[in-house]
């Protein structure tokens, strides 16, 4: 028998018992042996919950236990998860997670740890929820070289930006809706200005890398500037306004990173992802482009990801993590350096937008001038709006 340990018992948590508990016969099949949860660490108390009998408060119990084969560590936020984490790994325990933050600040310490001691530090579910996308893209890997991993990261956004497509609604009447339907938290920074997305591409830009750059150095944006009459304009021109995590494998041996909102084709693989759903799309060489898609959050989702990899642990040898990656800051491009076309929204002229960006593509002339320039960098972009000499009233990259 093996023995599992759970860190938090919220939403994910929860799911990852109920799986466990409810597909016990064939989770044995699988692992050749019965998993048992022993033990569930959480500061509160679940009373009516079928597993309140193994409900503790210190996470020293854990540690010191040597039964305990593996812990599936979904807590959440950066502290005290990744003390915990690292206390498991030295004790010689397999450490599961689906923390995209822990992952994505300090996965190469988690990685080279378990390589240490001998055991998994398995991470599927911190991308994508129940989406089988970093398995996938390593075995892409192999024999491909990946020019760019890029995706609809968070399922919160991607649903205020469909009810603003949808309906025409203002970006603070979607929100509104978002929270009341349960799709976005009471504070929904995390995922409207873009930091869930940028901590999941740093992961993504990692694997295909081998480079771990911190998030607060990733260029991040999110979608509180997108106004209704932008998505007015997107959608007369048979385009589609997502936030995307882009990682960009650069010729130097770089790593482009970023996470903003992109004007793309309606038909384009991405154009056509709405609602809560998200995608990773795989740009490589020779197979092409690969899209992955599904739900990426939720309990059920998520914990068939977590499972998924504790059931790895036990079947493929005890080995470090799926790939290894290390600390490189120095390996992120200079964003300035980032080429791409880009809209903008002004209420000047088109002789006054032209004497600044150049020649442009008149997406819409009104009460506001909305155009797209011809491919510039972040640098020149900048340089042309200050030369315009009045902020534009928005602006969003093309991607091509």
């Amino acid at each position: 028998m093996k023995h599992i340990a759970i860190l938090g018992f919220g939403v994910v948590g929860q799911g990852v018992a109920a799986l466990l508990t409810n597909n016990k016969e064939e989770v044995k099949r699988l692992v050749g042996d019965e998993l048992n949860i022993k033990y569930i660490l959480d500061l509160r108390d679940f009373p009516d919950s079928p597993f309140a009998d193994r409900v503790i408060h210190d996470f020293g119990i854990i540690k010191d236990d040597a039964d305990v084969d593996a812990v599936i560590e979904v807590m959440g936020g950066s502290h005290p998860a990744f003390e915990f984490s690292m206390d498991a790994l030295k004790g010689g325990k397999h450490v599961i997670t689906s923390n995209k933050q822990v992952v994505a600040e300090f996965g190469a310490e988690m990685i080279a740890e378990a390589k240490k001691h001998g055991v998994c530090y398995h991470f599927e579910a911190s991308v994508g929820g129940g989406i089988p996308v970093l398995m996938p893209i390593i075995e892409i890997l192999r024999h491909n070289k990946v020019r760019e991993v890029r995706g609809i990261l968070n399922g919160t956004t991607n649903y205020i930006l469909t009810k603003m497509f949808t309906f025409g609604d203002s970006f603070e009447a979607s929100l509104k809706d978002a929270q009341e339907k349960g799709y976005a938290e009471r504070n929904p920074d995390a995922d409207i200005l873009g930091i869930d997305a940028c901590r999941k591409i740093a992961i993504l830009g990692a694997l295909i890398s081998g480079a771990s750059i911190n998030p607060d150095l990733i260029h991040t944006e999110g979608i509180t500037e997108i106004r209704a009459q932008d998505v007015a304009v997107a959608n007369k021109n048979a385009c589609a306004i997502k936030l995307l995590g882009r990682a960009i494998a650069c010729e130097d041996g770089k790593l482009s990173l970023m996470v903003a909102p992109f004007l793309i084709d309606a038909d384009a693989p991405l154009g056509g992802v709405n609602g809560v759903y998200n995608a990773v799309e795989v740009l490589a060489d020779p197979v092409d482009n690969v899209m992955f898609y599904g739900r990426g959050a939720g309990a059920g989702p998520t914990a068939s990801a977590v499972v998924g990899d504790l059931c790895r642990c036990f079947t493929e040898g005890t080995h470090t993590a799926p790939v290894i990656f290390e600390k490189q800051s120095e390996r992120l491009a200079d964003f300035s350096a980032f080429a791409c076309r880009h809209y903008g929204a002004t209420d000047l002229s088109l002789s006054e937008v032209k004497a600044a960006f150049g020649e442009v593509t008149v997406l819409c002339e009104g009460k506001e001038l909305a155009f797209l320039t011809e491919v510039m960098t972040e640098k020149a972009f900048a340089e042309a709006e200050a030369k315009l000499g009045k902020k534009l009233l928005s602006h969003i990259r093309k991607l091509a």
